[in-house]
C-alpha cells in the first residue's frame, strides 16, 4: 500500500490484517518508493493514494506493467481518470472495511478471468526517421539508457524508445530481462559470455553486443547464471 500519511497507512494496515486471504503487506510513502517496492516484491495488488509529494498515484498507475491498482484517496474528483487507467476500484477515504473487502474480491475475480488467457506479444513503439513502428520484444536482447531515450537492441540493430528504464524494468519483469547496470537491462538467456572481475565485468550477448555489468549488479547476475564467483 502506498500513502504519504502514516495514520492513513496504519488504519489501512489494521483493516487488511483482519481480512482473509491477505498475504504479505508492504508499505511505501511516495510514488518513487512505490516503484521500488513493486520491483522488489511484485505484489498482486497495489493500494495507491493519489495526492503525494513528487510522483503522484496517477503517474505511478500510468507506468506499463503495473499490477492491479485500487486507488485509496480523499480526492473523489480523480475517479474518471483513475478508471481510464484501468483501476480495479476507487475507494474514497475514510475507507470502510466492507468496501475494501469488495475491492479485493474484484482483484481476485479479475485475476481468475485472465489467468488462462493467452498473453499478448510484448511490443515496443520505436522512433526513427520514418516515424513510429513496433518491434517484437521477444527478439530484443538489451535495453540501454541513452540521453532522453532507451536504445533497444534487436537483431543487431538499435531502436529508440520513449520510456524510462525503470518503467521498462517493471513492465518486462516477467520477460526474462535483468538489470546489469543502472543504465542497462539485458535478456538473461541472451548472455553467452561473462568476462572480467566483479568491478569490471562485461556480458557478451547472443548478437555479439558487449554490455558493461556494474559492481552493484555483478553478484546477483553471477547467482542468476549459476556461477559461484
Amino acid at each position: 500500500m502506498v500513502d504519504d500519511e502514516p495514520l492513513a497507512r496504519a488504519r489501512l494496515l489494521r483493516m487488511l490484517e483482519k481480512l482473509e486471504g491477505v498475504g504479505q503487506i508492504t508499505e511505501a510513502e511516495t510514488g518513487a518508493a512505490a516503484l521500488e517496492m513493486i520491483r522488489a516484491s511484485a505484489p498482486d495488488v497495489v493500494l495507491l493514494d493519489i495526492e503525494m509529494p513528487g510522483l503522484s498515484g496517477l503517474a505511478v498507475a500510468e507506468i506499463p506493467g503495473m499490477p492491479a491498482v485500487i486507488f485509496t484517496t480523499a480526492h473523489v474528483e480523480h475517479a474518471a481518470r483513475a478508471f481510464d487507467l484501468d483501476a480495479v476500484d476507487y475507494l474514497a477515504k475514510p475507507i470502510r472495511k466492507e468496501r475494501l473487502e469488495r475491492a479485493l474480491l474484484r482483484v481476485r475475480r479479475r485475476a481468475a478471468e485472465t489467468r488462462d488467457a493467452p498473453a499478448p506479444a510484448q511490443r515496443l513503439a520505436v522512433h526513427g526517421a520514418s516515424g513510429v513502428r513496433f518491434v517484437d520484444l521477444s527478439r530484443a536482447v538489451a535495453l540501454r539508457a541513452l540521453d532522453k531515450y532507451i536504445a533497444v537492441q534487436v537483431d543487431g540493430e538499435e531502436h529508440l524508445v520513449r520510456e524510462s528504464l525503470d518503467a521498462l524494468e517493471v513492465r518486462l519483469k516477467d520477460d526474462g530481462f535483468v538489470r546489469v547496470h543502472r543504465a542497462a537491462l539485458v535478456r538473461a538467456r541472451a548472455i553467452v559470455g561473462l568476462a572480467g572481475e566483479d568491478g569490471a565485468l562485461t556480458a557478451t550477448l547472443s548478437d555479439g553486443t558487449a554490455v558493461e555489468v556494474s559492481r552493484r549488479h555483478a553478484a546477483a547476475l553471477r547467482r542468476l547464471l549459476g556461477l559461484r564467483r
